[in-house]
């Protein structure tokens, strides 16, 4: 059910520099206190404290943690696509194990930065209808762009491209997403060379 988007809505949209600045700098400290203390003990008292800020100045930005949790989260989706390379047709070149392993290393690398985050992300962080909405945009471009490379790769050998796209970037989201944020250590270059083992092995048929 998605959240009530008043209640994870910012307040301010910072129209100056150093509005710009003091919102990262909550972002930033939310950041730090969610994945120390736990999105319960998070409180918005401890963040403004991290971010050197008062909390009236705090509640200017954002009405309460949950719209800073779900603020988050939207970076953390805008981020992974800048960076994960899905739409940068003309750098994935070369050998199907060669793409799968550059597309694999990159989705990882995204999760890296700081499980316990990633991990309060996606047990804790609200939806909103927007947010949801992001979300269904960003698996559709991903899925279509996998379905073109699919289709002109001469190694590819399933002859249902369009649900191999689908099965492909959905199991690459989900298993990375849930082994990278585990409380269970994971090792990261077996989990890159099995991913692009089973997903290869898939692609040629």
């Amino acid at each position: 059910m998605p959240s009530d988007p008043r209640r994870i809505q910012p307040r301010k949209q910072p129209r100056q520099v150093r509005a710009e600045l003091t919102r990262e700098r909550i972002l930033t400290a939310a950041a730090h206190v969610f994945a120390e203390h736990g999105y319960a003990a998070g409180t918005t008292n401890r963040i403004a404290e991290r971010a050197r800020i008062s909390i009236g100045s705090l509640y200017q930005y954002f009405p309460n943690k949950d719209a800073i949790l779900a603020e988050l989260l939207i970076r953390h989706l805008d981020s992974g696509e800048e960076s994960t390379g899905w739409q940068q047709r003309h750098e994935l070149t070369g050998s199907l194990d060669e793409i799968v392993r550059a597309l694999v290393h990159l989705v990882i690398e995204h999760h890296l930065d700081d499980p316990q985050l990633l991990r309060l992300l996606l047990e804790q962080a609200p939806r909103s209808q927007e947010l949801l909405e992001k979300v269904g945009r960003y698996e559709k471009a991903r899925i279509a762009f996998a379905r073109d490379l699919f289709d002109r790769h001469p190694e590819v050998g399933v002859v249902d491209t369009a649900t191999a796209a689908k099965l492909v970037v959905t199991t690459l989201e989900l298993v990375v997403h849930q082994l990278v944020a585990s409380r269970e250590p994971v090792d990261i270059d077996r989990l890159e060379n099995e991913l692009v083992g089973m997903l290869t092995r898939y692609l040629r048929g």
